[in-house]
């Protein structure tokens, strides 16, 4: 098995290359570690392959706020600096500084 670092860390904010959504990350796993039906219900022509980092974010588009679990290869950071409103994001977070989010020392999930 060959060392993966991961992009992005935890607290960062960071949209989707493709559809239009942002989230700020709170796990990353190394590898793909989700259901292989969720895998499946990816269409294959986009499906990203499995030895990549993903990450789980508290994530939210134009009508709703939501968690997602995304491929590194899809992610790119998020240089709006506009705040999250996902409820979520203050619960395990503090706003840090533009666009990263420190998680809060008494959270555990």
């Amino acid at each position: 098995m060959k060392q993966r670092n991961a992009k992005f860390g935890i607290g960062e904010v960071v949209r989707h290359k493709v559809f239009p959504f942002r989230g700020v990350v709170f796990d990353v796993d190394p590898e793909f570690a989700n259901s292989e039906e969720w895998w499946n219900a990816i269409p294959a022509e986009v499906r990203p392959t499995k030895d990549q980092p993903f990450y789980h974010l508290l994530a939210e588009n134009a009508e709703t706020e939501y968690v997602a679990y995304v491929s590194e290869q899809n992610l790119e950071k998020d240089e709006s600096d506009e705040p999250l409103r996902n409820p979520q994001v203050q619960q395990i977070f503090v706003l840090e500084q533009a666009g990263h989010y420190k998680p809060k020392v008494n959270f555990a999930h």
